[in-house]
């Protein structure tokens, strides 16, 4: 026997009735928000060009990709983000639409995770995208449909919202190479301030490495602004403060309590996000479930600039923890054909009452006896036969 016949690849799983129900019933619900927002849903190939990956923009590292060729040997990608091929999507075929253009997906992302570390290769994933707008109103749209989709499948989660300026602004102006610029945005983005610390103890201190210091530790309410503006003596990352004070205080009339928290260390892909960040999190879990943030770089590898922000949700560990109460898979109704000639029959009357609101289930079985049988083992309280 071959020795993989049997086992799914690492970082992969099968999905079985409960987790079936519990994923529809995500997807349902956060759909629901999606479209009450006129947001439309498109599908993108699971299939995409390599360079479509590896722009200076992507963010996605070429080890984390799934290769292999085409028949004319070029290098295809199994997708890996779904933004990107949105990107592609909008700037060929809806070049001419109306903007701005609201795009929603429920697709697989696949990422190659070598150490794995509790994490999946394959993703479930949901996301919008509102593209061709800028400005504080598509900000504010994006991240209150992010809130009303964790709303609609749980009850305990949080909102972190930062600004990408902040942290990108401090680091350009450090004296420092790039390697290190980068380790230093690793070290946060993992908050092992503990390296931090190390690296920076290196170079030479100045306002802006007290800042880089200290930034990744201004995490709660209003009261962060404050301190940030005591600390923090860049102009763009002071603008993008001001920025971020003026969404947090929007948000706050939602009237959420600290389920919407500000993290000035909040830094995500460094070349991925050019203005507000946010990730969610849901209780129990502990890495983030949700990602996003304005995106506007994204277009100009493809020769049209515009506005761009959104979010992807991960809807595998979310579906594990939804509040799921969908009915019983379990029929109520077996319906059993008594003769060989009265098979379409019980059919045609499984659909009526199917049609009239029952869980009714054919009987395949031809023994009246061991179908009798299947409905006790499964559960099943009626057994009707169609026949003389």
């Amino acid at each position: 026997m071959k020795k993989n016949l049997k086992i799914t690849p690492e970082g992969t799983k099968d999905y079985l009735f409960k987790e079936c129900t519990a994923v529809d019933y995500v997807c349902q619900k956060i759909q629901k928000v999606f479209e009450n927002h006129q947001f439309h849903r498109v599908i993108t190939p699971a299939l995409e060009y390599y360079d479509l990956f590896s722009t200076d923009s992507s963010g996605i590292s070429p080890e984390s990709m799934f290769k292999t060729t085409d028949n004319t040997g070029r290098i295809v990608a199994v997708r890996p983000d779904s933004t990107l091929p949105i990107a592609r999507l909008v700037s060929t075929r809806m070049q001419n639409e109306v903007l701005p253009v609201r795009l929603f997906y429920n697709q697989a992302v696949y990422r190659n995770n070598p150490s794995l570390t509790g994490r999946s290769n394959e993703i479930m994933q949901m996301g919008i995208e509102l593209i061709g707008s800028k400005g504080k109103r598509a900000d504010l749209e994006v991240i209150t449909t992010a809130i009303q989709s964790m709303q609609a499948v749980s009850d305990d989660f949080r909102i972190e919202v930062g600004h990408s300026l902040i942290f990108n602004s401090l680091l350009n102006s450090l004296k420092a190479d790039e390697d290190i610029k980068e380790q230093i945005r690793v070290y946060i983005e993992n908050k092992n301030y503990s390296a931090l610390n190390d690296i920076l103890d290196k170079l030479e201190d100045s306002d802006t490495s007290l800042a880089i210091r200290t930034v990744p530790s201004l995490f709660g309410g209003e009261e962060v602004f404050e301190k940030a503006e005591k600390i923090i003596k860049n102009e763009k990352a002071l603008e993008a403060i001001d920025y971020l004070k003026s969404l947090y205080k929007d948000l706050a009339t939602l009237d959420m309590g600290d389920k919407i928290i500000v993290d000035l260390g909040l830094v995500q892909h460094n070349d991925y996000y050019s203005g507000f960040v946010f990730t969610g999190y849901v209780l129990g879990y502990g890495d983030a479930i949700l990602s996003g943030g304005r995106y506007d770089k994204i277009f100009d590898e493809f020769n049209c600039s515009m506005g761009a922000s959104g979010f992807a949700i991960n809807i595998n560990h979310l579906a594990e923890e939804a509040r799921c109460y969908s009915e019983s898979n379990i029929p109520e109704v077996l319906v059993f054909a008594r003769n060989d000639s009265d098979i379409m029959k019980a059919i045609e009357y499984t659909a009526k009452l199917v049609k009239e609101g029952t869980r009714a289930q054919f009987s395949d079985l031809s023994d009246e006896n061991e179908a009798r049988k299947f409905a006790e083992n499964l559960g099943i309280k009626k057994f009707e036969i169609v026949g003389d």
